[in-house]
């Protein structure tokens, strides 16, 4: 067993939180030392526990779509990795899932994006994400969102794909009309499909760079319970 399956291994039995999990201990992750693509995700909804694979719910249907990227290459590995930052299903609050549990990030984080070293594009979604990944972003997750050009192409802050932001989605058309079409693009650009139709457009310099090496980031299906 190579030392990168060990800390997978590692990773799926960890039952740091076990007593604070309504469902006990599932971590969810998907990587690969060479995947290309990087989503940050915050933390597996109750169906996601259920099946033990990332995003198998309606928000990674959109995700996708999205994306550009079918079922097979989205949990491809080597094509994408996905590191949520919470790897458990945390429970249902009165509006929702809870926040990823604090012990995760923490415990788990570092170890694994150190082992990600070809990663090209990392995909932020949500508001947990944002917080830990673009620190320095400030503001809401429109506001980061709105501000995407700062931290292209390496870098992509996302809503939340979830129905539950369809208001969101419908009070901002630019989202989709104009954003998600040029990240089909640089997906495509990244797995070798294509060049990026936002070669022609400026780029500002980011304000924030985050935390070194923060942008690799992943999970892996292979190795789903």
């Amino acid at each position: 067993m190579t030392g990168f399956d060990a800390l997978v291994a590692e990773v799926r039995a960890c039952t740091r939180c076990a007593d604070s999990l309504p469902l006990g201990p599932r971590p969810v992750v998907q990587l690969d030392p060479g995947s290309r693509i990087l989503v940050v995700g915050q933390a597996p909804g109750r169906r996601v526990h259920e099946s033990g694979v990332p995003f198998s719910d309606p928000s990674g249907d959109r995700l996708r779509r999205w994306m550009g990227i079918s079922d097979e290459r989205f949990y491809d590995p080597r094509d994408v990795a996905i590191l949520p930052m919470g790897f458990c299903f945390p429970g249902t609050g009165p509006s929702g899932d809870l926040p990823p549990r604090p012990e995760c990030a923490p415990l788990w984080r570092r170890r694994l994006l150190d082992q990600l070293t070809g990663v090209r594009l990392t995909l932020v979604i949500g508001s947990w994400a944002q917080a830990y990944h673009l620190p320095d972003a400030g503001g809401s997750v429109g506001e980061v969102v709105g501000d995407w050009r700062a931290r292209w192409p390496e870098v992509v802050p996302l809503p939340h794909p979830s129905p539950r932001n369809n208001r969101w989605l419908k009070e901002h058309p630019w989202f989709e009309a104009e954003l998600v079409p040029l990240l089909q693009d640089r997906v495509a650009e990244v797995l070798g499909w294509g060049a990026s139709r936002f070669d022609h457009l400026p780029v500002r310099p980011a304000r924030c760079r985050g935390r070194p090496g923060d942008r690799h980031l992943g999970w892996d299906q292979r190795h789903a319970g």
